[in-house]
C-alpha cells in the first residue's frame, strides 16, 4: 500500500511538472461544425455543431466535455399504404467526456487520436401525407475519432457509437411492423479553437 501511495505522488508530481514545462497554455475551447454522414439506407447526410471545452492534464492529453447537436435525415419507413414517407429528420444532442493524446508537441502541426463516451439524446419527426409523429430516446454510448491540430485551425474526422432505437411502423406492404433505426453516424469536422496557444 505504501508502495502504491508513493507511485501516485510521484505520477502527480511529473504530471505537474509536465504541465509546468509546456509553453502552450492548457485551457481551451474547440468550436466546429460539419457534414454528419449517418448509417442505414435511405438516410442522407446533415449538419452539426460542436462545442467542446478542454483542459490539457499535460502536454499530450487534454480532457474535455463535447457538446454536439447533428441533425440528420434518415428513411422513416413507410406509411399504411406501403409508400416511403416523404420525410424523417433525426437531431442528435450529445453530452460526451472526452479525452485527446497529441502525438507531437508542435503547436502549428499536432496529430491527434481520441475518444469519449457519455449520453446521447436522439429525438425524430416523421412526415408523411398522412401523418406526422414525434418521439425520442436518451441512449449511452461513445465515439472514437482522429485528426490534426494546425495552431488554432482543428480538422477531424469522429465515429459516433449509439445503440439502434426500435420503433413501430408500417412494413412495404403497409402491414403494421416493428423497424429499427440506426443511430451512429460519422462526423467530418472543421474548427477554430479558443485558447491553448503559446503562453
Amino acid at each position: 500500500m505504501k508502495k502504491f501511495s508513493t507511485l501516485i505522488v510521484l505520477a502527480t508530481i511529473v504530471s505537474f511538472s509536465a504541465i509546468a514545462q509546456s509553453d502552450l497554455k492548457p485551457l481551451k475551447v474547440d468550436l466546429s461544425v460539419g457534414y454528419a454522414v449517418p448509417g442505414g439506407s435511405g438516410a442522407k447526410g446533415g449538419v452539426l455543431f460542436v462545442v467542446e471545452p478542454k483542459y490539457a492534464v499535460m502536454p499530450a492529453l487534454s480532457l474535455g466535455l463535447r457538446m454536439e447537436t447533428a441533425v440528420i435525415a434518415r428513411f422513416g419507413g413507410y406509411d399504411p399504404e406501403g409508400n416511403p414517407s416523404d420525410l424523417s429528420v433525426k437531431a442528435s444532442g450529445s453530452y460526451l467526456a472526452t479525452g485527446d493524446y497529441y502525438f507531437m508537441d508542435n503547436y502549428s502541426f499536432r496529430p491527434f487520436a481520441g475518444a469519449g463516451a457519455g449520453i446521447f439524446r436522439i429525438a425524430g419527426v416523421e412526415v408523411n401525407s398522412s401523418t406526422g409523429t414525434i418521439s425520442s430516446a436518451t441512449k449511452f454510448g461513445g465515439m472514437v475519432r482522429a485528426g490534426v491540430e494546425l495552431s488554432h485551425f482543428r480538422m477531424g474526422i469522429e465515429y459516433n457509437i449509439i445503440p439502434k432505437t426500435t420503433f413501430s411502423g408500417y412494413d412495404s406492404n403497409g402491414d403494421p411492423a416493428t423497424l429499427t433505426s440506426k443511430n451512429g453516424y460519422i462526423g467530418l469536422k472543421l474548427g477554430v479553437c479558443f485558447g491553448g496557444g503559446r503562453k
